[in-house]
């Protein structure tokens, strides 16, 4: 059967068993004498306290207390209560508008866009990937190249695998060395200064490999494995003057279509040419100092060809009586060569023995460094004076060396300075267009690679100066501002970049108008798998169309002393880019643009210095009588 509690359950009873039954009650008796005997319950009774509550009697309620203990402070109810209100009004005033503005989808900012100097710089480096010999990597992006020159150098004995790679130099399909290697140098250095701005830009890696495509093939150029050579192969390809033979002036042809002979020149003398490539590849091998072997390689290199460059059984410019070199890249000396390679190899090395070589009074001296002359003051790929005593200039102004060095180094900031006047409209140095273009080469043709070195020159003294707190220099009683010097420099790039009367870029594939008719081989044949031969060729040249194919980045040799330029493929004078040219157009882009910040790196170039300053001797041992 079933029963129910107290709480409203059931149970079951079992019944129908006596002694069962005889067992419960004992059971029951002895709990009921263990048990004391049950108390009277009273439901739902209250004390006296509780009921006045209940019943609301006033004057026997607890009265409130106008304070509160809060344990370890007893303060005023009535603080109390305001202090919580005004805890309410400040979240409902700063943390409610957060927590909204949280968690509202918000839209990314788009990036700022970037500054035309960083525009030009994408496009002024795509030239040089236009300018490959050899065998292209798939990641070469320009649609129209394609491997060439692969046969370069195959019949020399001592070179496995030939003269395979470099750049061709403009619109030929020469590879000339001298040039190539003063690109290479230009590159590197903007690479030094400027690492942090080519990553801002993304373009660090790009640089690099431009510059190892270059440095690579020069250390082919010679026995790189050795400590001792006698000679540089300087040239592949070329012509002579007045050729009417297949070669690389006479035929108009693509690279990947040369099917005519491509001599090779040799220079058994050549410090100029071997001064360059030590600059070169000891510039390089700071930009590569992350990958130790290869770095060391290049120092090895460096040095190797450098002290070529000092035999002096061989002090004879490379171009001398060659008739393929002197007409184009024709040298005019070789001491501008040995400061700027010196310092170079003291930067890689820590060696001061290329120091001493680079302030060495006879360097200068014969380099004409103090001669004052207007000419000395325009960097070219023939003339290194004004770039090497501005590099030298830098160890003055960043670790100040000291004796024996001091006085050389101080001529060189001095003359550096003086450099820096010579660019100045205000002191009427150089003549300048009406348009506001510096003749740097007297009115000649191509003026605007010397424009793009000089406005580089201008843009690293200034962040020279600005990275030691100084706000500018003296030209004789004149003191100039830095900014403007910047000037300077931001005027003639911007004139290149089309801020001239004619209102054209003279960089290809920049801004709305700009040279369609480049003298370039490769970019005025179309690429539609005809081979066309070498004469067949110049229906391309002589065309008045349009190149097929845009070589963006390249800078070609720009306007005459009238500020006009004539857009004609046949006038190279005009249209035709160099190496040389964008090398310098790619450093002073660098060097202007926003992105990264208005700085240097001051301290990479200096990582092999050791410590210049005198070591100070112990003292003498006590006197004895």
């Amino acid at each position: 059967m079933h029963a129910r509690n107290h709480w409203g359950g059931s149970f079951e009873i079992n019944g129908g068993d006596s002694s069962s039954a005889a067992e419960d009650e004992r059971s029951r008796e002895w709990d009921r004498a263990a048990l004391p005997p049950p108390q009277p319950h009273h439901h739902h009774e209250l004390d006296e306290t509780q009921q006045s509550w209940l019943l609301g009697s006033n004057d026997q309620r607890p009265k409130k207390s106008k304070y509160v203990d809060l344990g370890c402070v007893v303060c005023s109810r009535q603080a109390l209560k305001w202090t919580g209100w005004a805890f309410l009004a400040v979240f409902l005033l700063i943390a409610v508008p957060v927590i909204i503005a949280k968690t509202i989808p918000r839209h990314k900012h788009r990036p700022p866009p970037a500054d035309n100097y960083t525009v030009a710089l994408h496009k002024a480096l795509l030239f040089f990937n236009a300018q490959k010999s050899g065998r292209l990597p798939k990641s070469n992006n320009i649609s129209w190249r394609g491997n060439s020159g692969l046969q370069d150098g195959s019949t020399l004995t001592d070179v496995k695998g030939g003269l395979v790679g470099g750049y061709y130099d403009a619109g030929d399909d020469t590879k000339f060395h001298f040039p190539m290697a003063f690109a290479m140098s230009m590159l590197s250095w903007s690479v030094i200064e400027y690492s942090h701005k080519y990553k801002a830009v993304a373009e660090y890696d790009h640089a690099r490999d431009l510059i190892k495509w270059g440095t690579d093939y020069l250390l082919l150029t010679f026995n790189s494995s050795a400590t001792k050579i006698d000679k540089i192969y300087s040239q592949v390809g070329g012509s002579q003057n007045g050729s009417t033979t297949p070669d690389d002036h006479y035929c108009w042809m693509r690279p990947e279509d040369m099917d005519y002979p491509r001599p090779v020149q040799v220079a058994n003398s050549g410090p100029d040419l071997a001064g360059e490539m030590a600059a070169a590849l000891a510039s390089a091998s700071i930009v590569f100092r992350d990958n130790a072997a290869y770095s060391q390689k290049l120092v090895k290199g460096a040095a190797t060809v450098f002290a070529f460059a000092r035999d002096s059984g061989r002090r004879t410019p490379y171009s001398r009586g060659n008739a393929y070199i002197d007409l184009y890249y024709n040298s005019t000396g070789y001491y501008d060569e040995y400061m700027w390679g010196a310092a170079w190899l003291y930067y890689a090395t820590g060696n001061k023995s290329y120091i001493s070589l680079a302030t060495n009074p006879g360097i200068p001296k014969n380099a004409k460094a103090f001669y004052m002359a207007p000419d000395l003051s325009v960097l070219s790929w023939d003339n290194k004076l004004p770039a090497a005593m501005l590099l030298l200039t830098r160890l003055r102004v960043f670790l100040n060396p000291g004796y024996p060095y001091e006085d050389m180094l101080s001529m060189y900031q001095n003359v550096t300075g003086l450099t820096m006047c010579s660019y100045l409209h205000q002191f009427n140095v150089f003549n300048w267009t009406k348009g506001g273009m510096i003749e740097l080469n007297h009115g000649r043709p191509q003026p605007l690679q010397y424009m793009a070195n000089a406005a580089f020159l201008a843009s690293l003294y200034v962040d020279y100066m600005n990275a030691t707190g100084v706000p500018g220099w003296t030209c004789g009683p004149n003191f100039i501002t830095s900014e403007t010097l910047r000037s300077f420099a931001t005027s003639q790039i911007d004139y290149i970049l089309g801020a001239n009367p004619l209102k054209m870029s003279y960089v290809v594939g920049f801004g709305a108008k700009y040279p369609k008719h480049v003298h370039h081989r490769g970019a005025s044949i179309p690429n539609d798998h005809v081979k066309y031969s070498c004469t067949g060729g110049w229906k391309w040249r002589d065309t008045r169309n349009n190149n097929p194919n845009t070589i963006n980045g390249a800078m070609v040799a720009g306007p005459d002393r009238f500020d006009q330029f004539k857009d004609v493929r046949t006038n190279y004078s005009y249209t035709e880019p160099t190496m040389a040219g964008n090398a310098g157009l790619v450093a002073a882009l660098v060097s202007l643009t926003e992105s990264g910040g208005r700085s240097i790196d001051k301290n990479t170039i200096f990582s092999a210095v050791p410590p210049l300053y005198p070591v100070t001797p112990p003292p003498p041992p006590p006197w004895r009588p």
